[in-house]
């Protein structure tokens, strides 16, 4: 085979996807990374603690243009399997909310267990490396690189897309997967900006930044009970970045900010006894007190709770439970958890994450139409398309 160096499989992006194929595909694979240290979404990733996966995992958590194509690797790989393998190594952990699971230490402890693991199994691992070409050959793929300083060339049997989508670009996300997909003639979805904070035009909820309460956001495709939070450039917290998935341009969203719905009931037993006080100094002890200043003048709150009738606190509670709003748009891959689209999936096997059209090119993870839900469940994609493909390359053709 041409090239100056051999290895049956390469791997680009040293990533939690990349590392995870790494470890199952075995001796004779090459790791590559343009970064200077791997995994640094998984170092930065639930505030440096790593939401690794989640203890729900489920097809339901993630959008594709095929929902069922995630169900085959999620099957064969279950986030109990990574909680053995990360107890097996000593690495403590909690669940915090809704499943999530996180590191009672740090995220650094998942990635120094991925490097281990790809070590122990015979992987290389190259950082520090970029690829300026990937061209097929009669017997694989011929890959040129750049590594201090020097141009090599390798070839391999099986090359593995594994660099993740286009969030987060100060991490080095690049769009090299889909470069590559689309010159070996992979069809591609349009990629968008997931798991991101909306933004409003002059600056709207600037008053409000900082303010933060449960709620429930919701629009035609998903619904989404968890905390609300007002920022200078608009939305976000956990209700909003999931939603954001879901959302598109120019779509109203609808904001309940009495989720439990009992406010109505609330304000009817403070008639009787504070009748007298205004009706926003008695709101202000259901929601926060700037953001019932902020709703004073347009839903007419400076009246006696005493002069409102049973139907004008029903209106009332019915309009802070379906406030409509329109994004001017999203923060955009500059700060956006993970990419919307990619590779399409029925280019893909479920079971191996091999193209159908090109024997041993394989892509997984981000670069994948294939995306989950805020809470651990991007990471439990990474880990099982990782494995599915890792361990279709160990087991040959």
């Amino acid at each position: 085979m041409a090239g100056d160096m051999f290895y049956e499989t390469v791997i680009l992006g040293a990533g939690a996807a990349g590392m995870m194929c790494a470890r199952y595909a075995g001796p004779g694979t090459l790791v590559l990374d343009h970064a200077r240290n791997p995994g640094e979404k998984i170092r930065i990733s639930g505030g440096g603690r790593c939401n690794f996966t989640n203890l729900d995992v489920t097809p339901q958590n993630y959008l594709s243009a095929n929902p069922h194509f995630c169900k085959s690797a999620l099957a064969r790989y279950t986030q109990w399997d990574f909680i053995e393998r990360i107890s097996q190594h000593g690495i403590a952990w909690h669940e915090k909310t809704l499943g999530q699971l996180f590191c009672d230490g740090s995220a650094k402890q998942i990635v120094a267990m991925l490097v281990n693991d790809l070590k122990a199994a015979g992987a290389d691992l190259w950082l520090q490396t970029s690829v300026t070409a990937v061209q097929s050959t009669a017997d694989g793929y011929q890959i040129t690189v750049e590594k201090d300083g020097k141009t090599q060339q390798l070839s391999c049997t099986n090359l593995v897309l594994a660099t993740g989508g286009k969030s987060i670009p100060k991490m080095g996300a690049t769009g090299l997967a889909y470069d590559i997909a689309r010159q070996f003639d992979l069809p591609l979805l349009p990629t968008r900006a997931g798991l991101v904070p909306f933004t409003f035009p002059n600056e709207r909820f600037k008053p409000l930044a900082g303010t933060a309460l449960p709620s429930r956001l919701s629009n035609s495709r998903g619904s989404f009970d968890e905390a609300l939070l007002f920022t200078h450039r608009g939305l976000s917290g956990p209700a909003v970045l999931q939603l954001s998935s879901y959302w598109h341009d120019g779509e109203d969203i609808t904001v309940d900010l009495d989720p439990t719905g009992q406010l109505f009931q609330a304000l009817r037993q403070q008639r009787q006894t504070e009748g007298r006080r205004q009706l926003n100094t008695e709101l202000s002890q259901h929601l926060p007190g700037r953001l019932v200043e902020f709703l004073t003048p347009e839903l007419n709150l400076t009246r006696r709770l005493a002069d409102q009738s049973d139907d004008a606190l029903q209106h009332l509670c019915s309009a802070l439970r379906n406030w409509t709003l329109k994004p001017g748009g999203t923060e955009g891959y500059r700060t956006a958890e993970v990419t919307l689209g990619g590779i399409d999936t029925n280019a893909l096997s479920s079971k191996t994450m091999e193209a159908k059209s090109r024997p041993g090119l394989y892509a997984i993870g981000e670069a994948v139409d294939v995306t989950g839900w805020l809470g651990g469940y991007n990471f439990q994609w990474a880990w099982a398309s990782g494995h599915a493909a890792g361990t279709a390359i160990a087991a040959g053709p």
